[in-house]
């Protein structure tokens, strides 16, 4: 079964039941709408065999769990970057577009690092915002030290390779 027709049946099957599922969950029709076709968005750019699933509903919701987690989690940054200019002082604040462009930049940010193990995640950040010394990193973790260099060199890797070679 091509593409298009495997796209077109699990829509034509299922969409109705996620559009519920979302909105049992989330408790407003209009996100449940938005979110499923989200969802189906996801499953289009996942490029995923779609007629070898055997369990549409669970492929679905473990989709649409995902893209309303990223959403909230999108939703959480944004609301942090926005309490931060808050206390900025006027003449400092960006312009509605630089904001714009940080929040996108943020967000892109996020959508990479998501993508390490928490391990990793967590020694590149404490090395990359706080400045912490491998060392403190690998005692605060409880590691090695070529374990931090490890994670290091992964992360790196991973931010620059997003799609490769972490």
């Amino acid at each position: 079964m091509s593409l298009p027709h495997a796209l077109t049946d699990l829509y034509v099957q299922h969409h109705s039941w996620l559009r519920g599922w979302l909105q049992r969950r989330l408790g407003h029709a209009g996100d449940a709408a938005d979110f499923a076709q989200d969802t189906y968005l996801r499953v289009i750019e996942s490029r995923t065999a779609l007629a070898e699933i055997r369990e549409p509903r669970a492929f679905l919701t473990t989709v649409a769990k995902r893209v309303v987690a990223n959403h909230l989690r999108h939703r959480e940054i944004e609301r942090a970057y926005l309490e931060t200019l808050a206390h900025m002082p006027e003449p400092l604040a960006p312009s509605p577009e630089d904001r714009a462009i940080v929040l996108e930049a943020l967000l892109e940010i996020d959508a990479i690092l998501d993508g390490l193990p928490p391990k990793v995640r967590t020694a590149f950040l404490w090395a990359q915002l706080d400045g912490m010394p491998y060392a403190e990193i690998a005692e605060r973790m409880g590691v090695s030290l070529s374990s931090v260099k490890q994670y290091m060199a992964r992360a790196i890797r991973h931010c620059y390779f997003p799609g490769g070679a972490a």
